[in-house]
């Protein structure tokens, strides 16, 4: 027993010896694992598929602004269509006011410590005020008069249908609700009012009706609760939304207004009229000196306003007394025309009155461009001081002069960013209708990208814009100006493909980095035609309807055949950052004398080295022997190579070919994560340079290292990586070759003190 317990023993030893297996992890495998199976709904190429179906939403609304008390009233007709294969029991409705209730749980989320120092506004808002209770009431749910089982969980609220809703079928059912709205300057909301110290208010209405929630192939009911950061997932529809407000108040909102003639002044249909055949200056709707009018008194009769929309998934408005309203067409490349539109008080001027319709025009232009022609009839640039948010048709935008009218480049600049920003929402995800409460950056980052092309053309369109600056100084898209962010504390980092309530930075990891990654893409990986054909196709296979990050890291595969599994696994599911370097450069000669190295290489192959007609390579360092062949070509060095040239080669492909004098052995690097194509610049003794651009494939066998030979008629004087930082790359001391020598913090010092 000893005996065979012995050689168990011996037997488990050398089995702890054996090399053990591993699984792959080879940057370059295909994402199978991290991707959703394709389906009948959705095909492996990223399209739609033949089952692929939507629910959808209609509303009916009658919305009461109460301005004395600041409170909102509506009731609401839904029709709810099932276009579903499955029987569906209940339905799921969208509550996010209620973040806004006095004891909301998203109040408490995150952590809470005391600041050492803060403002006396600050400190009374959080410890001495009582907390603002704006969350919805809900009156009634009513289905033909009968009452509807209902419950509230938070942020979410289930309707107990009284039979189950069969594939095919629609329902229809009213809720009644009131709610109080909030000062969205105090607590930074998305929506609510600014109050003026005439004591006049501006409101920016939206999430202010109890909205449907999604029901896809994907998740089912989207039922996740509102917390703050993930924004809305909402089914297409159409709305028929009657607005009452103080009769003195002009408005904006999702839709075409039906009653115009009834709303507007005679004199402003006369401008409206002229807008619509203005295309190249905004023309003033309703002035200042008309809204400084309306200001000096508070109406108490009304006025209700009635708008339509079709196909959209939300509904917006934005009423004061104190607006002054602007207008131009916009010529779309289908011919048809566009309204772009700005609605502001005079606190936003001169900036607004001067540049935001302008800058809506552009941002139509733009992204009609890089998608698909916008096809809604207009869209509105509201000014709301500390604001940036988008619905169908009409968004919110901060951006205001000081109280003498001036402002800062860092102003006008923010301003512009903004609204291109916002109204680029329209095509992401108001459009393109993605899971915002699930992946942010499908548009937040889709659309940041799509912004920075904005925002540069239109500094092509606008130089006077941008005086001063060669192109527009766009904040995010461009490599360099997300290095800080990507090798910053990773304890404070999460991958792209996180939930938005997850992330620590979400201005980084939502917007900045996937706009970059994606200019990347179109820049330095794939090239503008490949991409801007595939982000087109994404574009429209999923226009008015609702993608999922498979869907379009499929598309841009499909519609390219680039294989990109590599990108989106480093880019958007790790926090990996990019960092090659150059790790060494030799220099060889060529010559027919034997060497040692040479000799051991033929050996090894079972070659006799005095029987062989080899040539051999010469590493830099024999002085001497340098000296005896520097400033030769590799025939003058080689005779045997010389000779196998005369005996094999006609005299025209003599005449053509290549005879470089200097050879170099250059090794690369990468003590960063991402692997990434590698660009590099060589400079020659000349003062010439050179470009050359690796693929990616490079890293696929080691992804540590690669070497690349190098045969030129000049010798090389340096070698640098990314010389224009295409890459991201967060540690440029390793990019060049000699290194070059960075002064330590003294010798700084010393250099911005001397003279």
């Amino acid at each position: 027993m000893f005996v065979i317990a012995g050689v168990n023993a011996q037997e488990q030893q050398q089995e702890s010896q054996k090399p053990q297996g591993h699984t792959n992890q080879n940057k370059f495998r295909q994402l199978y694992q991290e991707f959703r199976d394709p389906s009948m709904y959705r095909t492996a190429s990223g399209a739609p598929g033949e089952a692929y179906y939507q629910n959808e939403a209609d509303y009916k609304m009658d919305i009461v602004l109460d301005d004395e008390n600041t409170r909102l009233s509506g009731e609401e007709t839904i029709t709810y269509h099932n276009n579903s294969k499955n029987k569906l029991e209940y339905l799921w409705m969208q509550l996010d006011q209620n973040i806004r209730k006095k004891d909301a749980p998203a109040l408490e989320k995150g952590s809470s410590g005391m600041s050492p120092a803060s403002t006396a506004s600050r400190f009374a808002d959080q410890y001495l005020k009582e907390p603002f209770d704006g969350g919805f009431n809900i009156e009634e749910v009513k289905a033909g008069g009968d009452k509807l089982s209902y419950t509230i969980n938070n942020t979410m609220m289930r309707i107990d249908l009284p039979e189950p809703l069969e594939a095919g079928e629609s329902f229809t059912f009213s809720v009644k609700w009131w709610y109080n709205i909030n000062n969205h300057i105090v607590d930074r909301a998305r929506s609510g009012y600014e109050q003026f110290e005439d004591g006049h208010r501006a409101y920016e209405i939206a999430q202010f009706f109890p909205r449907m929630a999604v029901y896809n192939d994907v998740e089912g009911w989207q039922n996740m609760q509102f917390w703050g950061s993930g924004e809305f997932a909402l089914p297409f529809g159409d709305y028929e939304v009657s607005i009452t407000v103080p009769a003195d108040h002009v408005m904006e909102a999702t839709g075409v207004l039906q009653n115009r003639d009834d709303v507007y002044t005679k004199d402003m249909m006369k401008r409206y009229k002229k807008a619509q055949k203005s295309y190249d200056e905004p023309v003033v709707i309703r002035t200042q000196e008309e809204a400084v009018e309306a200001s000096k008194d508070f109406e108490r009769k009304t006025k209700t306003w009635e708008y339509k929309a079709e196909m959209v998934r939300d509904f917006a408005f934005a009423t004061s007394r104190r607006f002054i309203l602007d207008m131009m067409a916009v010529k779309m490349n289908d011919d048809s025309d566009v309204m772009a539109v700005s609605i502001y008080p005079k606190e936003g001027n001169p900036l607004w009155e001067k540049w935001s319709t302008r800058v809506v025009a552009s941002t139509l232009q733009s992204y009609s461009d890089h998608t698909f022609i916008y096809p809604y009839h207009k869209a509105v640039s509201v000014h709301a001081k500390n604001q940036g948010m988008e619905y169908p048709m009409i968004c919110w935008n901060y951006g205001r002069p000081d109280e003498n009218g001036e402002y800062s480049d860092r102003v006008k600049f923010g301003m512009m960013g903004v609204i291109i920003h916002e109204v680029g929402h329209n095509f992401f995800p108001m459009i393109v209708n993605s899971d915002e409460r699930q992946w942010g950056w499908m548009d937040e980052g889709i659309n940041t990208f799509v912004q920075y092309l904005a925002e540069q053309e239109f500094g092509e369109r606008y130089p006077e814009a941008i005086e001063g600056y060669d192109t527009y100084p766009s904040r995010r898209g461009i490599p360099a100006n997300i290095v800080p962010y990507m090798r910053g504390n990773q304890d404070f980092i999460a991958p792209i493909m996180a939930n938005p309530e997850e992330v620590y930075q979400l201005g980084n990891n939502a917007y900045g980095k996937p706009a970059t990654a994606l200019n990347i893409l179109r820049e330095t990986v794939m090239g503008r035609e490949l991409f801007d054909h595939a982000f087109h196709t994404y574009a429209q296979r999923w226009m008015f309807k609702h993608p999922t990050p498979e869907d379009f890291f499929r598309t841009m595969e499909d519609a390219s055949a680039v294989d990109l599994d590599w990108f989106w696994r480093g880019w958007f599911y790790t926090t990996d950052y990019t960092d090659i370097g150059v790790e060494d450069v030799k220099k060889y000669y060529v010559t027919d004398k034997q060497t040692e190295k040479g000799r051991e290489l033929l050996e090894r192959y079972g070659a006799n080295p005095d029987e062989v007609d080899a040539i051999y390579v010469v590493e830099e360092g024999d002085k001497e022997f340098e000296k005896s062949m520097k400033g030769k070509s590799i025939l003058e060095n080689s005779k045997k190579l010389n000779e196998y040239v005369m005996d094999n080669f006609s005299s025209e492909e003599r005449n053509n070919l290549k005879v470089p004098k200097y050879f170099y052995q250059v090794t690369f690097n990468k003590p960063g994560g991402l692997v990434m194509p590698l660009i590099v610049e060589f400079t020659y003794d000349d003062g010439s340079t050179e470009m050359k651009k690796y693929p990616v494939q490079v890293w696929m066998k080691n992804d540590n290292t690669v070497t690349k030979t190098i045969a030129s008629n000049k010798e090389i004087t340096k070698v640098v990586v990314d010389p224009d930082l295409e890459t991201a790359d967060v540690d440029l001391s390793n990019n060049s070759w000699p290194k070059e020598e960075t002064p330590n913090e003294f010798e700084q010092f010393k250099n911005n003190t001397d003279g």
